[in-house]
Formats: structure tokens, sequence, C-alpha cells
């Protein structure tokens, strides 16, 4: 071997490149690829596996999950810690283990958080046809499981010869540290090329760094938004997740202290103004506040800033009433800044927000569009005051106590993370969130499970900050297991386990649309068939107990509170187990959100449900 190369296997080569990449953004370096998640079988136990080994644990940190999915959460929670400037690897076997990665990757893309996905893949050479796990395509020799990675990935290669493996792994870079192109990278690796030696370039091991861009607007497009705003009577400002991606909340704090243009968020963006914030309003859309959507209404601008513009927030269509009424998105990718027919002002959150808010100097809104917002502010508050209290300390909490008693118990460090069920509308809509990073609601996808993998991720991200995964029952019973990885490794992630017997949530919503609840409850069969009877004899905390995990459990509302500042001031994982009275008591939804509901049906809820469902869908519009 000459002295310009290097003899490796491409799993070995692949784990060196990976520990010298690096971002950098505002002069500030980080390494790119932190880690690896992995779960090995046949498909990458002698290539990955023996090369991670070989790497050890100071080159390429080394993370033993219990689950392929839960590895992605883990490594998404991270990411977005991180606010995209650093991420994790995740590696699996071919067969399930890699089929298991596509509802992970699906989440990271449809969030735009960067995670890199390295799977088996079955032999490239073929020697043996099929192998264990192989998928056999009738008419396609070259497609295996890992093509189901394909739609769900930004970026997705497979390398069947040593050669590939340079440009496929810097367009792998190239993707995971762009924000515009960021979310999931797939390497899908057979097992044979893996452990095939090649004699490799120094200068493919050298250090590398990719600068992340903070573009700024085009002069055009930043004359027209500032014409717009300096036009607008009742402005309303969108704080998306791009904000906290690009770090601009204190940016955005600067133009809304000095325009007193009011903030609304998406569950993405919220935490962007801290929640006592004058001209904070809370949540948007059909989990929002009766604040911001009743400013939402009426708004004759809208300014989106590193939102997406979902069904949530935009009511399915219906929220921004205003004949005439004109958006402004603020957005790194154009391809979201063009939505709604807005005037686009692609650039980064921060740069954007900087130049909006040195064109606007001295503009500001009317003070009685001020006054009334305010008003409206101070309204909302008494109602989660209302929400959050107790008459009587020792009763069983409702799911709006439970909220109340961990607001009193949090401080501002805390990061509170959940994906699914009712708990999302309920924080969106009650929580009071204090710093930028404290809120972490996965609710592109919504996906079950999501909480406690992503909470050691964050916690590895943050090992300064509390951190609490809130979760329902039906929620954990999809997916408890990286408690054990939490046990093992010592990282100390509060679980709230709250039981309330069955898909709260869904529940509700089955009710609205005139399925009357169908399916949706953890309950013994009725003699009519219905899954009506009586609550299942499950023991939830038992279970988690079983996984090593501290177990606090409560069964008042004061019990709930001195469980929770006894879980905070642990030093080990612990679980704080509730069981909440099924009374609702957050506030209505004060928006819609459009769920077809049956055209032709015979049983009463549906055909009212139906009713009510052409009357909102009505009110849909397209914004040209």
């Amino acid at each position: 071997m000459s002295s310009s190369t290097r003899r490796l296997t491409v799993a070995q080569a692949l784990v060196e490149f990976l520990s010298h990449q690096y971002t950098e953004r505002d002069g500030q370096r980080r390494r790119l690829i932190n880690a690896t998640w992995g779960i090995f079988g046949h498909g990458n136990v002698a290539g990955l596996g023996q090369a991670l080994l070989e790497a050890g644990q100071e080159k390429m940190p080394y993370l033993q999950g219990r689950n392929e999915q839960a590895m992605v959460h883990a490594a998404v929670g991270y990411a977005r810690q991180s606010n995209r400037l650093a991420a994790h690897a995740v590696t699996t076997s071919i067969g399930p283990g890699a089929t298991n990665l596509v509802t992970g990757a699906a989440l990271a893309t449809v969030n735009r958080l960067p995670v890199l996905l390295l799977p088996g893949d079955s032999f490239a050479t073929r020697p043996a046809d099929p192998v264990l796990q192989q998928l056999e395509h009738p008419v396609s020799g070259d497609i295996s499981v890992n093509d189901a990675l394909r739609p769900v990935s930004r970026y997705f290669d497979r390398v069947t010869r040593p050669e590939a493996l340079i440009p496929a792994a810097l367009q792998a870079m190239r993707v995971l540290a762009d924000p515009v192109e960021t979310g999931a990278v797939t390497l899908a690796l057979p097992q044979d090329v893996q452990a095939e030696a090649h004699d490799w370039p120094e200068e493919f091991f050298a250090d590398r760094v990719w600068h992340v861009r903070r573009p700024v607007p085009e002069p055009a497009e930043l004359a027209a938004a500032v014409q717009a705003v300096r036009g607008a009577r009742r402005p309303l400002i969108i704080a998306g997740g791009g904000i906290h991606h690009s770090e601009a909340e204190d940016a955005l704090k600067a133009l809304a202290d000095a325009t007193g243009i009011p903030v609304a968020s998406t569950q993405a963006g919220k935490g962007s103004l801290r929640y006592d914030h004058p001209a904070d309003l809370g949540g948007i859309g059909h989990t929002g506040t009766a604040v911001a959507d009743d400013l939402a209404r009426t708004a004759d601008l809208i300014i989106g800033v590193g939102t997406r513009y979902s069904d949530f927030t935009t009511a399915s269509s219906t929220l921004f009433a205003t004949p005439g009424v004109r958006f402004i998105n603020l957005n790194v990718a154009a391809f979201d800044a063009h939505k709604m027919s807005a005037l686009p002002l692609v650039a980064d959150a921060r740069s954007g927000l900087l130049a909006l808010a040195e064109e606007l100097a001295g503009h500001r809104v009317d003070e009685t569009f001020e006054a009334e917002y305010r008003t409206g502010k101070t309204r909302w508050e008494r109602l989660v005051d209302v929400a959050y209290g107790a008459d009587d300390e020792d009763a069983r909490p409702t799911q709006t106590q439970v909220l109340g008693a961990l607001d009193s118990v949090v401080g501002d460090n805390d990061v509170i993370i959940n994906a699914a069920g009712s708990l999302p509308g309920d924080l969106h809509k009650l929580w009071r969130a204090r710093s930028p990073r404290q809120y972490h609601l996965e609710y592109g996808y919504s996906c079950m499970g999501y909480e406690i993998p992503a909470g050691i991720g964050v916690r590895l991200a943050a090992p300064d900050r509390p951190v609490w995964s809130l979760v329902g029952d039906g929620t954990y019973l999809m997916m408890p297991t990286e408690i054990v990885t939490a046990v093992q490794e010592g990282i100390n992630v509060n679980l709230l386990l709250i039981q309330n017997h069955g898909y709260a949530s869904i529940g509700g919503l089955s009710e609205e649309t005139g399925a009357e609840r169908f399916g949706t409850a953890y309950r013994f069969r009725a003699p009519d068939g219905t899954y009506t009877g009586d609550p299942l004899p499950v023991d939830l905390a038992a279970n988690v107990a079983s996984l090593g995990m501290d177990v606090i459990r409560a069964a008042t509302v004061r019990e709930l509170r001195s469980a929770l500042a006894t879980a905070r001031a642990s030093d080990r994982p612990t679980c704080v187990y509730v069981e909440t009275d099924p009374a609702p008591t957050a506030p209505a939804a004060q928006a819609w959100w459009d769920v077809p509901v049956a055209e032709t049906a015979t049983r009463p809820a549906a055909v009212k449900a139906r009713e009510e469902y052409d009357r909102r869908a009505a009110q849909r519009r397209r914004h040209l």
C-alpha cells in the first residue's frame, strides 16, 4: 500500500470518514455524526459491527438500542435539540431490522430533521440467492426491502462497490448538513460489500467542514414584504419550527418588541417567544388558543416564519377568513416559502427577521390592535389557570391538572416531549413555554412511541437539562423498549405515564365524526361484542419497574405534585404513574380540522356528524 492510501473495509472506511465530518455555522464548529445506534444481525454484524468495535468509543461512540424505529426516534430527538447541526447514525441488519426504520425515516423527513440510516442489504455479488430475509421480486433482481426507504429519504443510495462509497458518503453529508434538503439519508450497504477491503485515498479521511448557510433575503423580495407589512392593519406572525432551527428567537422578540406585531406558534414553533411576552398569543390552528385563532380569522396579513402550513395550522384551510388576506412566507426553503400563494422571502429565519426589523424601523401597529390582542391573551390565561387548578387536592387529577402540576415543578431549562394522543392538543393550548427548547412536540408525523426514545436523544444532546417524556397508555404500549436503554446508559429521563384506558384523542374524534368511539377503549368485550366492558387489569407501572426504571405512583393531585418533584430531583431514570379522571377539562377546539365523515349512514350519530361536516367544509378556501 502506498503512503497516500489506506487499506480498510468499506464499513471501516465509512466509520473513519464519519468521524471527520463537521458542521460550521456562525463560526462554531461541531461534529456532524456524534454517535451510531445499532442493533446487529447477519446483515451488519461482521461489517459495521466489526468496524465500530475496531474504531472504539472515542472515535465513534456506539449506542445499543432495542428497537430499530426507536433508535431513529432517539437520533431525531438528538438532532432537533442540536438545532440540526449535529446528528446520529443508525445501523441495522437486513430484513425486518431495515424495514423497522421506515416509520422513523418518515418522521425525520416530514419534520426536516437529519438522521443517517445505514441498513444492511442482501449480497451484491449474489453467491447464494436468496439469502436469509431477502425479498425476492419476480421482475427485478436489484430490489430489496431497503427500497421502501426511498420515498421517505431525502437522499438514498445503495453502495454496491467499494469505490461507490466515496461519492455516496459525500452526497449523504451534503444533504444532512443542508437546512433546505435535510431529513433522513439512507446508505444501503450490502453485507458482502461492507466487509470488502479497498485502498482508500487518505484525502477521503481528512477533516471536512460543511458550512451551514444563513442566506439573506433578496432586495426585491424584502422590499415587497416590507411594503405589505407597512400597509397591513391587522398583521399576525406565525412562528414555525424554523425559528428554533435557525436560533432566531431573539430576532423574533426584537421584531415583536419594535413593531407590536403579535405572534402565534405552530406545534414546532411554540416557545419562539416566552409565554409571558405581551405579543405571544400561544398556539395557532385546530389546537390553538382562542385569541390566536380569532386574530387569524380577522388578520389581513399573515407572516409565516419557518412553517410548512400543516392542516392543523390552517384549520384545514378555513382559518384565514378575511377577504383579500395576504401572506408573507419567510423560509429557507423555496418550496415552503411559496405556499399559500405568498410573497416569498427565501432566507434563513434569523437573517430574514433581522432584515425585516431593520427595514421596518419606526413602524408599529395601531395601539388599539395591541390592546385588543393583549386583552384576549389575558382572557385566555385565565382559562389556563382554571384548567390547571384543582379545587380538591386529594381527588384524582384530570389531564389538564396533570399539566398544571408539572408546570408548578419544572424550571425554565426543563424539556417537555410529546407526540401523539390527546396531550398535544392540551399542551399546545395550555403549556406555558419558558425557554426556546422547552416545548418539544413531534407533530409533523405525530408518531406514537416517539417520546421515550426521543427523551434519550434530547438528554444526550443536553445532559444538563431535565427531560420529561409525556405518554398515555396507548403510546406507552407502542414502544416502551428504550426504557431499558435509558437504564443501561444511566440516561436520566423522566417518564410521566398517564393511564386513561385507551385512545383518548381518537376516541373524542371518533365521537365527533359519528363513529361513536368504536375500537378506541382498552376494555374487555361486552356481550354485544364491543369493547365496552370493564377496563383491562393492566398494571403499566409494574411493567415500567420490570424494565429497570424507578416508579412513583400518584393517586391524587397532591401526591402527583410531590411525585413530580421527587422525580425531577432524582439522578436515576424515573417514572411518575398517574391514572386520570377522564372528564374533559381543556378548552374546546377553537378551529376546525377536516376529517371526512361518512356521506351515507343509517346511525343517527353519523348522520348528524355529516351535517356538521358539510357546514364546516363549505368554509374551506384556496388562497390564490
